[in-house]
């Protein structure tokens, strides 16, 4: 059976979170935006109301949602603003939720614990100045010294690195291994630690209100106890968290695609050429059409991927089909309601100049919409095949999880 109905927890989520981005960000993002500013009582209003462990099990200090949640969350969040719904890519989807698939128990109440109430910022360090989507070509290393690893390099593009407290960092202990993603292992560095340093990055295009900056580590001693998984894991460690950045991402470009749907039926509405609303021109009206269609397209995707999590179905095929179309869609809906607004679209009088910026991010962190395309035609073609981890996201089991 086939039922898109949302359960009364889902539509209590949705509703919560909503009515928290309207009433507590709507009316000032746009001088945040404006200011370059980051409002970290923003992050902290969201750990008080419990969004930040929203799928994570009660025993873990979480809010003991289901996936779905998660991803209704992020659609409501960046309907407001992309920076909201960036704490939730980096916070939840690429730390803690790696942390509940990878981590040990002791692990998992040292820091997700902590995460999930929303006492302590995580983030994910993965992406430097010389290595994106080239995973493997990471220069960072990790080298053993007893009962320590001392690591060395440089993270860039990292979303809240200047006030998380855990960073989830991948570097090589083998730089030698072949192929040389086998040489990557996972570490839980802290703030703090000697030898951590962060940064801002400014001049940023679009996300502006939100948090981007660097990490450098110079011969940080980190415990052994802080490795996540095995030695040598650290891809699949990496590749797995993706999976739930990913879901966010699509969940919240899709949430984009709603918001400039929005501002542009009222724009059309409001605005008159010719003796009549401008809604009525065919050429708005296909515009408007696009958004629409891809609105629902982009809703059902991230849904059909936020079951297959529920049900413990691996979903990376899924998820990133998801996110390639939702974020290339939500860039279009952008373009198109600038076009709208006309000369009001090109200034930030309007919201819709500000998700025209935001939507370009999207198309590349986590995943650009190349690497979706490729990842899709090897899916197709049978050169891709999904193997067993041997950690698995737990599937959602309202027993475990409140």
């Amino acid at each position: 059976m086939i039922d898109f109905t949302l359960t009364p927890e889902q539509e209590m989520t949705r509703q919560m979170v909503r009515e928290f981005a309207e009433r507590e960000v709507a009316p000032i993002i746009k001088e945040q935006d404006r200011a370059h500013r980051y409002n970290v009582h923003i992050l902290e209003r969201m750990g008080e109301l419990g969004i930040l462990g929203i799928s994570i099990p009660a025993r873990y200090g979480g809010a003991g949602m289901d996936y779905i949640c998660l991803g209704l969350a992020c659609e409501e969040l960046e309907r407001i603003d992309t920076s909201l719904r960036v704490i939730m890519s980096v916070h939840v989807g690429l730390n803690s939720l790696g942390l509940l698939q990878w981590g040990t128990e002791e692990q998992k109440q040292r820091w997700l614990v902590p995460q999930a109430q929303g006492k302590r910022f995580a983030t994910y360090g993965l992406t430097e100045p010389g290595a994106g989507s080239d995973v493997a070509a990471i220069a960072a290393t990790a080298r053993r010294e007893g009962d320590v690893y001392v690591l060395n390099g440089e993270k860039m593009w990292i979303s809240l690195a200047s006030v998380a407290h855990h960073f989830l960092i991948f570097a090589k202990t083998d730089p030698q291994a072949t192929p040389p993603h086998h040489g990557i292992t996972a570490f839980v560095v802290e703030r703090g630690m000697p030898g951590v340093t962060t940064g801002d990055i400014h001049g940023k295009l679009g996300v502006r209100a939100g948090s981007t900056g660097w990490i450098s580590l110079s011969d940080v001693e980190v415990p052994v106890e802080n490795r996540i998984g095995e030695e040598g894991e650290g891809f699949k460690i990496a590749m797995s968290c993706l999976d739930n950045g990913r879901y966010t991402v699509a969940a919240g470009a899709t949430g984009l695609i709603r918001a400039c749907l929005e501002a542009s039926v009222k724009y059309a509405h409001e605005r008159h050429t010719f003796g009549r609303e401008i809604g009525r021109h065919q050429l708005v009206q296909q515009m408007i059409a696009r958004m629409a269609r891809d609105y629902e397209i982009a809703r059902l995707l991230y849904l059909r991927a936020g079951w297959m999590k529920n049900e413990g179905k691996r979903n990376t095929r899924e998820t990133s089909l998801a996110k390639w179309f939702a974020t290339e869609a939500s860039f279009a809906a952008a373009s198109d309601a600038v076009q709208i607004h006309g000369a009001y679209g090109y200034s930030d009088e309007y919201d819709v100049e500000r998700y025209l910026r935001n939507a370009k991010g999207a198309c590349i962190y986590e995943g650009t919409s190349q690497i979706q395309t490729l990842l899709q035609a090897e899916y197709a073609l049978g050169y891709r095949v999904d193997r067993p981890l041997r950690c698995e996201l737990p599937p959602y089991d309202p027993e475990f999880w409140q």
